[in-house]
């Protein structure tokens, strides 16, 4: 059943002033000057490595306690979980926002189709917004005959992005339970009850799943997004829950209880990354979010360097948003303890770490160039220890936990080199963000990759 809707104006109660400044980098730079002078270029430089060697060594620490919790808990709970039982059965609404999606509609359909969830209890809500390649149309007909599943059209020039598209279709939604997908997604058939089993604890307001890479053969980069994905989600997101209980909510594959949501306004439509953001608003209400590690659905992984590179590009510049509008309200925040407040600044700072990287990578440079104090190689070991031992223990440990195969161990070595790519992603962003340059929504293009056939288009 195909309805068209005029945009809604289910927005953001209130969203915090953007804090972003040209004077930030300029007293970034004044304050570099500064240290020059008082203290000559070869101290300040000196000074600038002890600083961010305590930084990279309280995020190490942080590594290898998440690492610590998934090989001790990790295991059971991921291969020893019992089948759900349909006995909490909240009214659920699907939501999925489809622009240009053309390539994976039919998969996507399908797959909403297999979700095993009593149809009494459940609708699927699509929305194209605004697609120009014929997704409207072939949602229209893929869906036609499911009387549970309904396609809103969105008009062009809506804006928003996907949180205008999810906040178009969370005003007509009638469940109790917003379950979020993205298009290319495909879960598996017990994700929705594993998901909503969460919320019949009050505190609940979302809940994340976990997503696996699919076309994980399909090239080398692929292999070592899915590589990047066990550490993310069997090491990261999993030790956050474990040792915090503050998980983040990330966007797809998960659930966000309606009534909370509406409360907060929505999602941001001015955030970039609206599952950070909308992260940090439920736990500043006082709200939590949970992990489930048995909540698994499938996405495709960034197929060429340059969708990569614009897909962190945006997870960087949302996640820096995040970190200057609400750090003050996280540092003031009452529902927070001490220790749940440095947790939650140290995830706000995981997209500033990789730039912080940047910085070593330039005092490296300046060093060779003879520019510096004088340091040996064997001084600097522990700089370049701790930029990468934090995050190649999660990756090792990830790849234990989710027993990846032998052969995708070799694939962890193709991470350094994306690594650089991604510190300077992060760089980028970092500096477009402190100078207000413009941004707005982007969608990584798909490869309409088929697990049956090994084609992509």
């Amino acid at each position: 059943m195909a309805v068209t809707v005029e945009p809604s104006a289910l927005r953001p109660a209130t969203t915090p002033a953007d804090q972003a400044a040209p004077w930030t980098l300029l007293a970034f730079v004044g304050l570099a000057l500064l240290l020059a002078a008082l203290l000559g270029v070869d101290r300040a430089i000196l000074a600038a490595t002890v600083v961010v060697n305590l930084v990279f060594l309280v995020f190490f620490l942080r590594h290898v306690a998440f690492a610590a919790a998934a090989v001790r808990w990790a295991p059971r709970d991921l291969y020893e979980s019992p089948e759900v039982e349909l006995c909490y059965l909240p009214t659920v609404t699907v939501l999925v926002a489809c622009h240009d999606e053309a390539l994976v509609a039919d998969s996507l359909v399908r797959g909403m189709v297999a979700l095993h969830y009593p149809r009494s209890h459940l609708e699927v809500l699509f929305v194209d917004d605004a697609s120009t390649d014929g997704t409207g149309e072939l949602l229209d007909r893929l869906t036609a005959g499911e009387r549970h599943m309904r396609v809103l059209h969105r008009e062009p020039g809506a804006g928003g992005g996907k949180s205008g598209a999810l906040n178009l279709a969370a005003a007509q939604a009638r469940g109790e339970i917003l379950v979020v997908f993205d298009a290319d997604h495909i879960p598996r058939r017990d994700v929705i009850a594993r998901l909503v089993r969460h919320f019949q604890d009050d505190r609940v307001d979302a809940v994340q799943g976990r997503c696996v890479i699919r076309n994980s053969v399909e090239s080398t980069l692929t292999r070592s997004i899915a590589i990047d994905y066990f550490s993310g989600y069997l090491v990261n997101e999993y030790g956050r829950q474990a040792l915090f209980e503050l998980p983040a909510y990330g966007g797809a594959n998960c659930a966000v209880r309606a009534s909370a949501l509406r409360e907060l306004g929505g999602w941001n439509e001015d955030s970039v990354t609206e599952d950070t953001d909308l992260t940090l608003r439920i736990v500043l209400r006082g709200g939590r979010v949970r992990y489930d590690v048995t909540a698994v659905d499938t996405e495709e992984g960034a197929t060429t360097l340059r969708r990569f590179r614009t897909q962190r590009y945006r997870w960087a510049r949302g996640h820096q948003q995040v970190w200057r509008e609400y750090r003050g309200s996280v540092l003031r925040s009452t529902h927070l303890t001490a220790w749940e407040k440095v947790e939650t600044v140290m995830f706000m700072l995981v997209y500033h770490v990789p730039a912080v990287c940047a910085l070593t990578l330039g005092i490296t440079l300046l060093r060779v160039g003879g520019v510096g104090p004088s340091i040996s190689v064997f001084e600097m070991l522990p700089l370049s220890a701790l930029l990468f031992a934090g995050p190649f223990c999660e990756l090792a440990v990830g790849l234990l936990v989710g027993r990846a195969p032998r052969r995708a161990a070799w694939s962890v070595a193709w991470l350094t080199p994306l690594f650089f790519v991604f510190m300077l992603v992060c760089a980028k962003a970092w500096v477009d963000g402190v100078l207000g340059r413009p941004y707005t929504w982007a969608k990584t293009k798909r490869s309409s990759w088929s697990p049956l056939h090994g084609t992509s288009s």
